[in-house]
Formats: C-alpha cells, structure tokens, sequence
C-alpha cells in the first residue's frame, strides 16, 4: 500500500469512527420523540446505554454512616468496612434504586460508609432501607408435603385468579404463548410445597470467622467456617440430625449459600466446598463475617439533594461550555485558518468520543456517573486538547519559516511538539491519580473524568489533526501554505 493510500484510509478510519460516535452521543429523545434508527438491533443497543446522572445532577439522598470498629482486631477494620457494605449494596438492590453508589471512606481514625442514593425523595425511606447491623442466620429443611391444606388451596384460587386476569391485560412478544389458568394454580402449588427453611438457633453471633482456604486435593478455593464454644454444639446437633441434607446460610433473609451436610461436625469447624472461583469464595466469607462481625453502623450525616438545583446548574454549565467552544473554534480558525479548522473538527471529533464513552461505560458495573464536577473536568480538558494543537500548529510555523515544505514542517511539527504535549498531559493524570486515590466524592468524579478527557484529547490532537494535515500536504497547498496555518 502506498503512503498516500494508507493517508486515505487511516481518514475514512476516522470517519467511521465519528459517525458511530455521533450515533451513540445523540439523545434517544428530541423534544419527545424518540429517534427511530430503523435497525431494530441498534435501536435496543442504544436504548441500553445512558449517562448515569450523579446525585448533584438526578437529585436524591447522601447519607454518611460511621462504623464502630471497637471489637475489630486491628487491621481487619476496611476488610470489615467492606463486608457491610455489601450487604447494604444488597439491601439497596433489592427495594430497586437504580444506580446507587455506596463506597467505604476513612477519614483519620474513623471509618466511614458513604451512600448516595438518587431519585430517593424521602430520608427516613432511605435510612428503612439500610436499617442496622446485618443479620446471619443458618437454617435447615423442613420437611416436603404432598398436597395443601384446604384454606392453602383458596389461597392458590385466588393468587392464580388474580395473575390469570393480569397476563390477559399484558401484550407479551410474539411467539411467547400466555399460561392458561390450570397452568398457573400448577406451578403456585408445586412452589407452596417445596420445603421451607426453619431457624436452627444458629446466628451470626455465634460463628466466630470465615476464611478463604484451598482444597489440598483438589486445588479449588473453599470457605472455612469457625464457630465459638456455644456454637460448635448447635453446628453439631445440627449436622446430626441433617446429614445428606442441605443447610442454608441466610444474610438479611437471602440465601448466600445452601451446602449439603456431608458429615456430623464436632469441632466447631466447618468448609463449604463447591465450584467456586477465588473471587466467588472471597465473597462468600465477605458477607459471612459481614454477618459475624459486631460492626454497628451509626448515622452521622444525612443531606437530600434537590434535582432541580442539579438541572439549573447543569443547563447553565452547558451554556457556559457551548459559547466557550465557539470562542475557542472562532479563535482557531481565525488565527491558524485551515488547520484551525481541523482544529475544530477534532475538538467536535473530541466531544462526541467523550460522550460516547460516558454513555458506553453504564454497560458496565463501574460506569461512570456523570456529575457538575465531572462537567467541569470534561470543559477543562477541551482547554488542554485546544492548547495541544496551538503547541503543534506554532512548531510547524517556525518549520516553514526555516524554508521547509510543508510536509516536512508537518512531521517536525508533531515530533518537536509532542514533548511539552506529553509531559504536561502526564502531569495532569498524576495529579488526576492523586485525586482519585486520596479525594472522595465529587472530587474523585472529577479527577476520573479530567483523566478520560486528557486521554481522548491527546488522541484527536495527535492522530485526528495530524492526519487530516497529511491530506493538504501535497498539491495546492504545499505552496500556498499560508492558507495551511
């Protein structure tokens, strides 16, 4: 391939990937229309992604709680920290909040558990849903029943009537067949028939550690299971009495895990073996000492965020970032001429990869949120790719006042620019690292997205502009470069 072909690919390279990024930036919705792509797949990718809004932005609850680490041996007490948050982060999944953030903080000698919560109006619903310290149970099987009892069977009649008349009212997908009314008392009865779990008498208080350990034999991660005097006699007169049975572990009412007893234990300890990975094992002991660990939690702060101080705010930053962009392109054009505006189609290249990414990252568990700080890292790295290009464009100006051509003033000017753009890029993710590392909250979303904003600058100034520049190099332009920059 020769050079001036690869040129013409690497820019429909960059053409594809605009137009794809301009697809995904785009809201779903125009002044409440929703945009129809005709591509029946697209339109549910797209229907995926989101910018997840930060509370400052949707409006919501913050609530800060600290943890008592008193009866924590030391060392153990973020290990511990962690633990609860977990099931707070359960708690908080299942009364279905969207997008809550719940992270652990240390702030000198007290260590604290932060959780926003956005779209929740009410602080006292907020404070239900964490309630207290976590609560461990073990359980074991009732025993199974082959028919209901009489005033069990009403209850069917009705729950099946009621779900009957529901899934008549519903539009189900085509080809998803509708369950008949039979079907439905069936599957309520073989569901009240299953065993229920009764209490043992066995808690949280009682187990006194778990760990992970790895099976000698087999090489795979377990979980051991230490239990404190009283409770070596209840797990003993437990397995007794249900072996080749199963016993389940219950945190807040839901069952983390339900191994078969195998054996009568009498030492007090016990390992749940299974298919595990490493991380599934760590888990599992997490949110067992998360159960165990006498960890109250106490609330110190408590703070409700309106919404609409969110969207005032972030109209008026919009504002200021849209008018500040057409000063710079302005500017740009003005003064460097052609390659000001290459200029300005990389920064609007700039803007668009930005977006897209924010909006491909809630596909993911650590998506970012986006929040006003955010906002104000995303318009300052604009600055910093605008500052990028003027490095480059000067360079290549005193090139071409030494009597090079253009070309050759073009690829000096990238070689001799990229040390100042590197460093002081480079100094500006330290910084960003150092934020994110010891900062917290808002500032910590603003560090991440001024990181991300350097990043994708340095790749629109360095690649996008240089390779549009490398289009007008030859031909008209190599000696009419005034017109260049």
């Amino acid at each position: 391939m020769t050079k001036k072909n690869l040129h013409r690919v690497q820019f429909l390279g960059i053409i594809i990937l605009i137009f794809f990024a301009l697809i995904i930036s785009l809201p779903r919705e125009i002044k409440g229309h929703k945009i129809d792509t005709k591509i029946g797949w697209l339109n549910n990718f797209l229907d995926r992604i989101t910018i997840k809004k930060g509370l400052d932005l949707q409006g919501g609850v913050h609530l800060v709680y600290e943890a008592d680490m008193k009866n924590i041996e030391k060392g153990k007490e973020m290990e511990a920290l962690k633990g609860v948050q977990d099931v707070v982060e359960r708690r908080v999944n299942a009364f279905g909040v969207a997008e809550p953030i719940i992270r652990p903080s240390k702030v000198g000698k007290s260590y604290r558990l932060i959780v926003e919560l956005a779209g929740i109006k009410d602080i006292n619903q907020a404070k239900k849903i964490i309630k207290e310290t976590p609560l461990l149970e073990f359980k074991e099987e009732g025993e199974a029943r082959e028919k209901l009892s009489p005033d069990e069977e009403k209850i069917v009649e009705q729950l099946a009537l009621q779900q009957f008349q529901q899934m008549q009212k519903q539009k189900l997908p085509e080809g998803v067949k509708k369950m008949t009314l039979e079907e439905i008392k069936t599957a309520l009865r073989k569901k009240m028939l299953q065993p229920s779990w009764k209490p043992t008498g066995l808690s949280g208080k009682h187990l006194e550690r778990a760990q992970v350990a790895f099976n000698p034999q087999t090489g795979r991660p377990t979980v051991l299971l230490s239990f404190n005097k009283k409770g070596k006699e209840l797990f003993k007169e437990i397995t007794e009495r249900n072996q080749g049975k199963r016993v389940a572990i219950f945190l807040d009412n839901s069952i983390i895990s339900a191994p078969v007893v195998q054996a009568v234990i009498r030492d007090g300890r016990a390992e749940i073996s299974g298919d595990f990975t490493l991380a599934e094992a760590k888990q599992l002991a997490q949110r067992l000492n998360a159960g165990a660990l006498p960890v109250p939690i106490k609330l110190v702060q408590e703070q409700g965020v309106e919404a609409s101080l969110g969207a005032e705010s972030l109209q008026k930053s919009l504002t200021a970032a849209f008018w500040g962009l057409m000063a710079v392109a302005l500017f740009m054009i003005i003064y460097y001429r052609l390659a000001g505006l290459m200029a300005v189609f990389a920064l609007t290249s700039y803007a668009l990869l930005m977006v897209s990414v924010i909006k491909l990252s809630s596909l993911s568990p650590f998506g970012i949120t986006l929040t006003l700080p955010g906002i104000a890292g995303f318009i300052l790295s604009v600055g910093m790719a605008v500052d990028a290009n003027i490095l480059i464009f000067e360079r290549i100006k005193e090139e071409l006042a030494r009597g090079r051509e253009l070309s050759a003033a073009i690829k000096e000017g990238f070689r001799r620019a990229w040390p100042s753009i590197r460093d002081g890029n480079y100094s500006t993710i330290l910084t960003s690292l150092i934020l994110i590392l010891f900062g917290s909250g808002f500032i910590q979303g603003f560090a991440l997205i001024l990181i991300l904003g350097v990043l994708l600058s340095m790749f629109t100034a360095i690649v996008i502009t240089r390779i549009f520049l490398r289009l007008v190099e030859n031909g008209w332009f190599r000696k009419h470069t005034k017109f260049v920059v």
